[in-house]
């Protein structure tokens, strides 16, 4: 599994799935919604810890940042 992920990629999904799960365990969120969101707030978390997104090999997108050779 290679790297799909930049840091800021990373960065956001971590903190929307904080987000996610303050509004399903406040309750501002409930029901099928506050599930939903939840769960996808888990797999934000778990792509985030990955750093692979299997969506982004779907489509070809890449934000991690590219290797630098040294070739002169």
């Amino acid at each position: 599994m290679k790297k799909n992920m930049g840091n800021e990629d990373r960065v956001i999904r971590i903190v929307l799935a904080l987000i996610f799960a303050g509004l399903y365990f406040t309750d501002t969120v409930s029901g099928t919604v506050g599930l939903l969101l939840t769960v996808l707030g888990g797999i934000f978390v778990l792509t985030s810890l990955a750093s692979f997104c299997p969506l982004y090999t779907l489509f070809g997108i890449k934000t991690c940042p590219t290797e630098k050779s040294d070739k002169a």
